[in-house]
Parts: C-alpha cells; structure tokens; sequence
C-alpha cells in the first residue's frame, strides 16, 4: 500500500514542465526564423537584389524619415540606410511597383544611387515599429523653408544689386539666404560664392561664367546664416574642418530649382559655394546652340545615325554638356531608348533614363556603361571619357548599333582622336567608331539694352581681317571682298539691365568635323598628331572657334573682345 503510494508522487520523466516547454516552443520559432531567414536569402539572390536582416540593425532616424509611415506599412517597406550618397531599402515584395517608384523617386530628389534589399516579414515589422520612437515625422525641411512666394516677394522688392546690399542688412538672419538666392535667380547667375575672409564674407555671383563682387555678410552674422544653409541642404552643423555636399529643391510654378551646396574649410572657416540649376534651362533646342553652316548640317546628319560616337570636347564650364542635352532634346522620342550615366545629374530630362555615378561604391563610368548596356539602349551619354576602360566600352557600343555622346577635356576638336589613342584605344576600333567631334567654348552675348557700334583699334583690325579671309570655301562661310571692306562691330555701353557688364547671356562658339575617309585612313595607320589633325580638318571646310566666334561679332551677337579673350 505504502509503496503505491509512494510510486503515485514520483515524477514521471516523460512529464515535461511549463517552463521547458516555453523553452522548446522558443527554440522551435527561432530555427524556423533561421529557415524563413535563409529561404529569403536565396530568393534574393536568384532574384539578383540583396539581403539583410534588420533585427538589432542601427538605423538612423534620417533614413527612416524618407518615407513616412503610412507608406512604410502600406507598401512593407522601410529605408534603411542613407549617406547622402546612397540610399537603400528593404522590402518584403521586391516585384511590387510601388516600392521601385518610390526607390526611383528618392534617387532622383537626394541625387543619390539607390539599392533594394529582400527582408523578411518579421525583419521589416521590427524595422517598422521604430517609427514609434521618432518624436515626429516631419515634412522635408527643404520644401519647407524656402518657397517660390519667398523669392517672387524678394524679386520684387530688388532691382538692382545696389539695392540688395542695403536690403541684406535690414532683412533677418533667417531670411538672408532666401535674399541671395532670389537674387541671383532674378539676374540669371549660375553660382553663388559665399567667401568667408578675415572680417566679412564676401558674396560673389557667377554672371554669364564672370565671377562679380555683389555684396557681403557681416562676420557676426555668419555662423547663423551658415547653420541655417547647412540645416536647409541637410548637411551636418558640428562638421567643420572636411568638405561636405547636399542639395535642396525649390518647387516653381511649371518648374523646379535645384540647389547644390558645396562647403570647404578655409583658414577663416567655411566657405560655401551655391549651385542654381532650374530644370527649364535643360531645354535648350538643337537649333539655338549656335552651330551654323555646314558643321550645322554636318553635326544634324550625324546624330541621325543610329550608331557611332559623338564627342564633344573643352574645359570644364564650356557648354559640353549643354549641347549634349540638346543633342538628346532632339533625339528624345517614345521609339527611342535613351539612358545618360553622369556625374553629377545636372538636369532632369523628361522620358530618359538618367543614372548618376557613385565612384565610392564601384559604380563607375566603365561599370556603369557596362550595366546600361544590358538594358537595350538606342542613344548613350556617358558624362565623361577618362580612361581606357570606359574608352573601350564605349567605342565598342558604338560599334554594336548604339548612338554614343561623350566629352573628353582636350583644348580643341583636332585633339580628341590624338588624346584617343594615346588612351591606347585600338586605332583599327576607333576609326569606324567616332561620327563627329565638337570643340566648343562660352562667349558672352552682347546686350541687347544697350548695344552700340565700335570701332576697333587698327591692330585688332588686321587680326580679325586675316582671320576672317582664311575662313575655307567648303565652310559656306566665306566673305566676299566687299563683305570683308564694310565690316561692322559692336559692344555693350553697359546698363542696369545687364549689372554694368555689357553683356547678356551666352553662346557657344564652335569647331566640328565628321570623320572623312583621309581622317580614317589617318587613324588606322597610327599617324595622328594635333597638327596632321588640324590640317586635314580646316582643309575639309571645317570653321575654327576663332573664326566660328568671330563671324558672330560681325552678326552683332557678340563682341570681338569677348572672342579674343576666350578662344585665345
């Protein structure tokens, strides 16, 4: 009876406890996250997008505050990660539509290169649930700060720049910025420049590619205006002894302005430099760059072709770029595939694929020309031809029935082969490659407020005589004695309407040559140099930038001052 007894209290050892169980239930959902986490990284990586798992990962709140939670949830997708350079999401449906828009957008608005990671469900749900521990999400500050009311209201009350040195020391710290850029909007400059010196800042506009002393910012109010730019372009306020780069946007009426803001240390502090580029100004037609003649048609002819290269050529600041986006003005069409790898993305261009490089993440022009070759291109803008690599690629693009546009830095058009192949492109690839190439520079246009005529100084004269009489036949341009004998000039007297310079706006001045079965020749036998080229190409009609520039100032569109001082 006893030992019943005692048999009945023992415990069975095939009787689990409550607390072992829960253990084993734990462990139980920790092998199946471990499997679900697993299944979703090979599905990542069949599906050729990356993987991340979120669970403890540090993101910050500007990352999580590039989408707002509503979309976040409805759309199971969070970023991440964001440098300023490059942005990443995670997402548990990486087919959904929605999220690759969104990803596009956020690339195109923060100028940064985009990636999309594969996450689990209960990796985003953790992700998701820091949008709790945010104080607020907040709007954007860049769409908040500055407006197009604020810059019309200022436009308004500014004139002349006289009187925005008055105004910019009666108006608040905060509203001084706004002051700046709606002023330089107002008189078409390109770039701010705020200099910081010993006892002010110096604020400088870049007018029509001249930097123009305008005004200057007391030293005492410096650091708030500078903190007040950084926090618009999101730049951090305690960095100040490295460079940093951000941007924001301005939303126009039938237009948009982007801001780009530059800063770097100096021995006074920081100084920042301000770049203005309003979409608008992207769309300058073929027809207005300033070509004349037969390079007009020449030029016209070539970016017809479905294949082939197209290669402009000049210092930084001349135009390059400009003409290329013309050339894919004209070019652009609902039958044409056209994809741009640049560096940076200077204009948003309606119905083109545009990508911008990210050299710190091995997205390079050559990587990034051999991707964008797998997405079925008609037309290719590669920003810039630096190496043999991307020479290579390119030229070989060009050879398998893709138009190709590229710029290379050499001083004129009859440099652009020679500088080719001392890359060490093939001579045998890059003659049946290249349709035509542009030298190009910017010379300032005579106002039409205040134009008159001048007289030139004999020297001057003769110069701009023997030029204009070397002009070829084969060019269309050439003048006849009777031409050359009533020849007529003109400048600006300077107004207020354009700042006292006597100028306004800017044309190109231009030399192009399409390649000819004796420049092929040439190539092919390795026999290219700058002068060879040079003669050749004058010799088949083509029109020097001197006299391209100098044919203008006899049309009264610019000065022959201006010409001189550029193209020499």
């Amino acid at each position: 009876m006893n030992d019943d007894n005692n048999s009945d209290n023992k415990t069975s050892p095939f009787i689990v406890s409550e607390e072992t169980e829960d253990k084993l239930e734990e462990k139980e959902k920790e092998i199946l996250e471990e499997e679900k986490e697993k299944e979703t990284e090979k599905k990542a990586l069949l599906n050729n997008v990356g993987y991340i798992n979120l669970h403890a990962f540090p993101i910050s709140s500007e990352a999580l505050k590039l989408i707002d939670k509503t979309t976040a949830v409805k759309q199971r997708v969070v970023c991440f990660f964001y440098s300023g350079l490059e942005i990443r999401l995670a997402t548990t449906d990486i087919n959904n539509p929605e999220v690759t828009k969104i990803l596009k957008q956020l690339e195109d608005s923060h100028h940064a290169h985009g990636g999309l990671y594969l996450v689990t469900e209960k990796s985003l749900s953790e992700a998701l649930l820091l949008y709790d521990k945010l104080p607020q999400i907040r709007e954007s500050r860049s769409k908040l700060e500055i407006t197009e009311k604020d810059l019309k209201n200022f436009q308004q009350e500014i004139s002349s720049l006289d009187e925005l040195k008055q105004k910019i020391t009666e108006v608040s710290v905060t509203d001084i910025l706004t002051l700046i850029i709606a002023t330089a909007l107002k008189k078409e400059a390109s770039d701010i420049h705020l200099e910081n010196e010993e006892n002010e800042v110096h604020v400088r506009f870049r007018l029509d590619g001249i930097l123009t002393n305008i005004t200057s910012i007391p030293k005492k109010t410096w650091p708030r205006v500078l903190s007040r730019i950084k926090l618009i372009a999101g730049l951090k306020i305690n960095i100040e002894n490295r460079p940093q780069d951000g941007n924001f946007t301005v939303a126009l009426t039938n237009d948009h302005l982007d801001v780009r803001i530059s800063t770097i240390p100096s021995n006074f502090g920081e100084n920042i430099v301000i770049r203005l580029l309003r979409s608008s100004q992207a769309g300058l037609e073929f027809e207005n760059l300033g070509i004349r003649g037969k390079a007009f048609h020449d030029l016209e002819k070539e970016i017809q072709r479905p294949n082939g290269m197209i290669i402009t050529t000049g210092p930084t600041g001349s135009g390059k770029t400009t003409t290329l986006y013309a050339i894919l003005n004209k070019l652009n069409s609902s039958d044409t595939k056209i994809i741009t790898l640049e560096n940076p993305i200077e204009y948003q261009l309606s119905g083109i694929t545009q990508s911008q490089i990210n050299p710190d993440k091995n997205y390079t022009f050559a990587n990034g020309l051999k991707t964008i070759l797998r997405q079925d291109p008609d037309v290719i803008m590669v920003g810039e031809i630096r190496d043999l690599e991307t020479a290579d690629t390119a030229i070989n693009a060009a050879l398998t029935g893709h138009l190709v546009l590229s710029t290379l830095h050499t001083n004129d058009a009859a440099g652009a082969l020679p500088r080719l192949l001392a890359m060490n492109v093939k001579p045998f690839l890059l003659a049946p490659a290249i349709n035509a190439v542009i030298a190009q520079r910017l010379v300032r246009k005579i106002c039409e407020k205040c134009k008159q005529e001048v007289k030139l100084n004999q020297e001057t004269h003769d110069q701009v005589i023997k030029e204009l009489q070397n002009v070829s036949a084969d060019s269309g341009e050439k003048l006849s004695q009777e031409e050359l004998n009533n020849l007529k000039f003109y400048q600006g007297a300077k107004c207020d309407f354009c700042n006292q310079t006597g100028y306004k706006s800017r044309i190109g001045i231009f030399e192009i040559f399409a390649m000819s079965s004796e420049i092929e020749k040439k190539v092919l036998a390795g026999q290219v140099s700058e002068y060879d080229m040079r003669d050749i190409i004058i010799k088949n009609g083509m029109l020097t930038m001197l006299q391209d520039g100098l044919l203008k100032a006899k049309d009264g569109i610019t000065s022959v001052e201006e010409v001189l001082r550029v193209s020499q």
